[in-house]
């Protein structure tokens, strides 16, 4: 991947990582960008703003730097950064959608944005369909029941990491009138960039890989549409979900070693994948990279790495994951994912839980790692010591 860097020469992926957005600070010569800690800009004269800078809630210089360095990243012509991803999500669709608009959602979303189509967006009048959206036959199927305002994919999925082709998403929902999202949180732009692959928004719970070290929450949407970035910046500052500039900062500190960091989280996931599916514990091994995923064709065509989580089912049903859970001491038990230390978890009773006696319920004999960064022989002891016998 290249771009256009502020040399005006193209750039590749780690050089834009630690430049866009990022220019030497023009007073003191500082590499790293300022953290403007500062809530207002003082005016010269009546609306004569410094470099359009006037609240906080607006505009940060900090934040600015966030957004154009996650444009470039995605190939996009405008970033808007968010106090979280569902922050960033529900601006998105408020600003594109209106009451009594259609949605298609994967049938394995993530809970909580299941959760804001079904107990808040649905009371605002949003009508939404689950689809399984691997199959494109189902998706053109659906949109052609009866008009559709948005096409919402996740790729991979959270939990159940199935596979979307989103060249032939694009295609299908272009032709229905359709807009298409992409929520690429669990690829981040450096495996996968859906702007170039026909998707008009992608959105990013930042707070994940590209944040990267569990230290901040954050979200935001990138898009080549104007209008959409226009009346989604209107609402932004309308609603104020804004992140502040510490947030920004930290996110955009943890952009620069993204490179580096994907590539040995896919490393060790791999090797995490493929010791599953040989343990006799385990049913099931859910991951992109392995060749008997599903999904793995499409994976290989779309992105540049097959990411950092693995999902897998374990003989003994719920109590049996659950208990594999408790049992790990690398791996740490928490919600989230994409930090640089190793997460385990039960979906159906933790992140997913919203999702629970609906039709996106995740089977209870699922653990979801997030494989993070350590020594791979460290976190497959790990596990083997987790897995029962």
């Amino acid at each position: 991947m290249n771009e256009k860097g502020t040399s005006g020469l193209a750039q590749g992926f780690e050089t834009l990582a630690i430049h866009a957005g990022q220019e030497p600070d023009p007073l003191t010569g500082s590499v790293v960008p300022p953290i403007y800690q500062t809530s207002t800009y003082k005016q010269d004269g009546v609306g004569g703003l410094r470099g359009g800078y006037e609240y906080s809630r607006t505009a940060n210089p900090t934040r600015t730097a966030l957004e154009e360095c996650l444009a470039a990243l995605e190939g996009g012509s405008r970033a808007l950064a968010f106090a979280s991803g569902m922050a960033a999500e529900d601006c998105l669709l408020r600003a594109v959608c209106r009451p009594g608009d259609r949605v298609i959602i994967p049938d394995d979303a993530y809970g909580g944005t299941y959760r804001l189509f079904s107990a808040v967006l649905q009371q605002w009048g949003l009508d939404y369909v689950p689809v399984h959206l691997p199959d494109i036959a189902a998706v053109r199927r659906s949109l052609a029941e009866r008009p559709t305002r948005v096409l919402w994919v996740e790729t991979p999925t959270n939990p159940l990491l199935a596979i979307a082709d989103i060249a032939a998403l694009a295609e299908a929902a272009h032709e229905a009138g359709a807009l298409l999202v992409v929520d690429n949180t669990f690829a981040s732009p450096r495996l996968q960039r859906p702007l170039t692959l026909g998707a008009d928004v992608v959105v990013h719970s930042t707070t994940k890989y590209l944040g990267g070290h569990s230290d901040v929450v954050g979200g935001a949407l990138v898009t080549s549409d104007a209008k959409i970035a226009d009346d989604s910046d209107y609402l932004r500052n309308a609603t104020g979900g804004v992140p502040g500039p510490f947030d920004s900062w930290l996110t955009l500190r943890g952009i620069r070693t993204l490179a580096v960091r994907m590539d040995k989280h896919g490393d060790n996931a791999m090797r995490v994948a493929q010791m599953l599916t040989s343990h006799p514990a385990v049913t099931e091994v859910m991951y992109p990279g392995l060749p008997t995923h599903p999904g793995h064709s499409v994976a290989a065509k779309q992105m540049s790495g097959f990411g950092g989580m693995v999902s897998f089912r374990v003989h003994g049903g719920e109590e049996a994951a659950v208990a594999v859970c408790g049992r790990t001491r690398l791996f740490t038990l928490g919600e989230s994912l994409g930090g640089v230390e190793s997460l385990i978890e039960h979906p159906g009773r933790m992140t997913h839980a919203s999702a629970a006696g609906s039709p996106l319920e995740v089977p209870g004999d699922l653990v979801r790692l997030s494989v993070g960064i350590e020594d791979a022989s460290d976190l497959l002891d790990d596990l083997r010591q987790a897995l029962p016998a």
